[in-house]
This record gives C-alpha cells, sequence and structure tokens, in this order.
C-alpha cells in the first residue's frame, strides 16, 4: 500500500473538461480526501499557450507548454489526457504507461482507434487506462457494461450518444426553428465541435458505439464497417412528418448481435423513435443508453452526455479507481483478471452484411406534381421487394412540384439502398431522396 498521503495528478490538455475537474477538485477535497484516504494534489498541467486566460484559476507556475514533461515527471502518479486528437496524444499515452503512470482519459476517438494497442500497452506496464468519460459524459455505461451487468450477454443496446445533435433536433421539434436557425444557436452556446462533423455527420457518436461495441461484444467495429449518418438533411418538415406517425426523430447509436448466426451490426443515424419509447423523451443535451442483457433484461441509462460538470465527473470517477489501484496495488492477479475480461467478451462476432440488416423505412422525395408519379415510385420500391405503409402526398404552393413521404414495411438495408439510388436516376425525382429509419424496440 501506498504511504504517500498525496497522488499528484498531470493534466494534458486544461480545456473546458480539465478545468473543470480541476475545479471540482479543488471544491471537493477534502471529501474526497476522506473518501478515498488519500488527497489529490492538482500538480502541473500542460497546454498551448500557458499565458492563456482561463475560467478556473490555475497558478501560472503549474501551467507549462511541454506535455512530454507531464509524462516523464517522476512526482506525477496518475495523467489525464483532455487534449484530444489521436497522434500526440497516443504518444504521449503510451509514454505515461511505460512510466508507470495510470492514464485516465475522455477522448473516444483515441479509445476507439488505438483500443486494443492501449490496454495491450497498460497492461504489460502495470497501470490501468480508464476511459469512462469517453462515452455518454456523466452516465456510467461503460461501469455498468464491465462490472454491474457483466453476467449478461447483450442482444441490443441502443441510445443517444450525442448531445449537440439531441439538443438540435430538441430545439426545432419543440420550437419549430429551421436547421440552420438553430446550428447558429448551437455554435454560439459552444456546444458544436471546432469539427463540425463530428457532431452533424455522426463521427462523435459513432466512435462511442464502437467503444460500447467493444465492451459488449469484445470486436473492434470500424467506422467503414457502420452505416453512419448525422442530422444535416433533417428537415421541418420531416420533424413534422414524424410527430403525425406519432414519432419524434432521434439520432441513435444501435449495437444489436444476433446470437444464433453470431452476427453483429452496429450504426448511427436519425431515427423516426415513437413518442412511448423512453428514448424519445430524452431531450436537449441528455444522452440516454438502453441495454438489453439476458440475464438483467433492459436497463436504460439517462444523463447529462455533454458540458464541462457533466463529462468531469466522469473524469474524477475515473482518478478515483486509478487512487484504488495505486493505494491496494496492481497485482498480477488484477492485471490477469483484466486480461480475462477482455478474451471473454472476445466472442467472435462477424459484421452483419446490408443484406442481413432489415428495418422500417421513412422516405420523402420531392417529386414532380403531375399523375403516374406516385405509381412509378411504388414501382421502382416493388422492384426492390419494398412494400409500402403509408404514404402523404402535398402540393408545394406555386410550384410544379409536390413532397412525397413514404413509410415501408420491413426490407433490408440492402435493397432500400438499392431503391433509393433508381429513384434518384428517376426523372421525375428532383434531387437525392432523404431516408431516415423508423426504430423498432427489440426488447
Amino acid at each position: 500500500m501506498s504511504e504517500k498521503d498525496s497522488l499528484k495528478l498531470g493534466f494534458l490538455g486544461m480545456g473546458v473538461v480539465g478545468q473543470g475537474v480541476w475545479k471540482h477538485i479543488l471544491r471537493h477535497g477534502e471529501a474526497l480526501r476522506s473518501r478515498l484516504g488519500v488527497g489529490l494534489d492538482l500538480h502541473r498541467a500542460a497546454v498551448r499557450d500557458v499565458s492563456r486566460q482561463r475560467l478556473q484559476d490555475i497558478p501560472v507556475d503549474a501551467l507549462t507548454d511541454n506535455p512530454v514533461s507531464i509524462v516523464n515527471d517522476p512526482d506525477i502518479d496518475i495523467v489525464c489526457e483532455l487534449m484530444g486528437g489521436t497522434t500526440e496524444a497516443l504518444d504521449l499515452t503510451l509514454r505515461a504507461f511505460r512510466n508507470g503512470k495510470s492514464v485516465v482519459t475522455a477522448n473516444k476517438a483515441l479509445v476507439c482507434e488505438h483500443g486494443t494497442e492501449l490496454f495491450d500497452s497498460a497492461r504489460e506496464h502495470g497501470v490501468h487506462y480508464l476511459f469512462e468519460a469517453s462515452v455518454a459524459g456523466g452516465i456510467p455505461v461503460i461501469k455498468a457494461l464491465r462490472e454491474g451487468l457483466v453476467a449478461n450477454r447483450f442482444s441490443h443496446i441502443f441510445g443517444i450518444l450525442n448531445g449537440t445533435s439531441n439538443y438540435m433536433l430538441t430545439r426545432m421539434e419543440r420550437e419549430g426553428l429551421a436547421y440552420e436557425d438553430v446550428l447558429v444557436e448551437a455554435r454560439n452556446l459552444g456546444y458544436v465541435e471546432a469539427d463540425e462533423a463530428l457532431d452533424l455527420d455522426g463521427v462523435d457518436a459513432a466512435h462511442k458505439t464502437a467503444i460500447l461495441a467493444y465492451l459488449a461484444h469484445g470486436r473492434w467495429i470500424s467506422l467503414d464497417e457502420m452505416v453512419v449518418e448525422g442530422i444535416r438533411e433533417v428537415t421541418l418538415d420531416d420533424i413534422q412528418a414524424a410527430r403525425r406517425l406519432g414519432c419524434k426523430i432521434k439520432l441513435l447509436a444501435i449495437i444489436s448481435k444476433n446470437f444464433q448466426t453470431n452476427r453483429l451490426r452496429a450504426g448511427v443515424h436519425p431515427m423516426l423513435i415513437p413518442v412511448e419509447e423512453v428514448v424519445a423523451q430524452v431531450d436537449d443535451v441528455y444522452n440516454a443508453v438502453s441495454i438489453t442483457g439476458d440475464v438483467a433484461g433492459n436497463t436504460i441509462l439517462i444523463g447529462r452526455g455533454a458540458g464541462q460538470d457533466a463529462t468531469a465527473s466522469a473524469v474524477i470517477s475515473d482518478i478515483v479507481d486509478a487512487v484504488s489501484a495505486i493505494r491496494n496495488g496492481v497485482s498480477q492477479k488484477v492485471l490477469e483478471q483484466e486480461k480475462a475480461f477482455y478474451s471473454r467478451i472476445s466472442d467472435g462476432s462477424f459484421i452483419a452484411g446490408l443484406d442481413e440488416i432489415e428495418g422500417r423505412f421513412y422516405l420523402r422525395l420531392s417529386v414532380e406534381d403531375k399523375p403516374g408519379v406516385l405509381a412509378r415510385v411504388a414501382e421502382v420500391l416493388a422492384a426492390s421487394s419494398i412494400s409500402l405503409s403509408t404514404v402523404e402526398q402535398s402540393s408545394n404552393e406555386g410550384q410544379d412540384t409536390a413532397s412525397l413521404i413514404l413509410t415501408t414495411h420491413t426490407c433490408t438495408e440492402k435493397d432500400m439502398a438499392g431503391a433509393v439510388d433508381q429513384l434518384q436516376s428517376e426523372p421525375s425525382v428532383s434531387g437525392r431522396p432523404v431516408l431516415l429509419r423508423i426504430f423498432d424496440n427489440p426488447a
């Protein structure tokens, strides 16, 4: 057991999340010491610009612009990697492991792209790599999968994993605001990443989906193996049409496993979800994760998925776990148990093909407003073995076009993709058809 009265924390990055962690440890230092039996010393932080003013009052002599000095500092016990990116962050994290330091991170892209290498390196050097803050902000979903629900096999995991897109869709649905107007407000509030594609094109949620799929099934799924779509094409017309169908539109992450065929699928896309579903009522920047296990049944976790305090809470939770490991010693037995966990969940899953993934779809077309167009659209769909469930047509005032909104019965992703390509080439159809999925609760 460590004889230290306090453990020193080193930070890589001191942005919004880093400042939140610093603030709350400073504010609750004595309570944390009482619970942990050891103090947490906010020792040093590496930043790009030492002179930059920060919301949290951090002593200037605690700042450095040399991140390598943090991971090489022999006095630092735990490194908090909150800098983002996947190149320098990877090198620094591996250096920290080699120097015998456990690392806490909120970097979902790094975990997603280099998870196996990082986990193996941490075990090799007898330290821990903790990443609760990388998925769903303050919701302890990673601990739920690794600890609370460890006895389960997971047939379905779905949920809202991106707070920015959920905020935007909520504002559109609640206030009737157009996508572009809500986007401007989201930017002004600082909700949108500097690289907007991460939020708006579903990439951020896809990184988190890959992490959850690995924890549940031991299989890393690349973004190229998923259907990943964002919210850019969702309009007020779609929001209103969904309401008429008794649904709300949410950007959902989906992970499902057919244990009979050993086929695994994962994806991120906007979906029409019936209003009676619990997840449909999760609005604004909140996240939700629904987990279906063969032992526990259905578990739903809801909480703030974005923002300084929610993410800082998850980071501090991982710091506490790292402190416990240091205080109690990271024994070879613990490392073997952790290795066995990842070996156990490696269930040899294969990625399901688009011809194996079935569902119902919502399709919006802009078509020429003349007789025979609807019949031609139905003919194209029928040729791809797609039957219609509902049809809604409305003329665009003052124009010679009409809006055609269709929903389908169950068909495959492959058949629907082929039909959409065919429809786009039809002379009577203008622009790219807008395709959304319709959620069917598997539980």
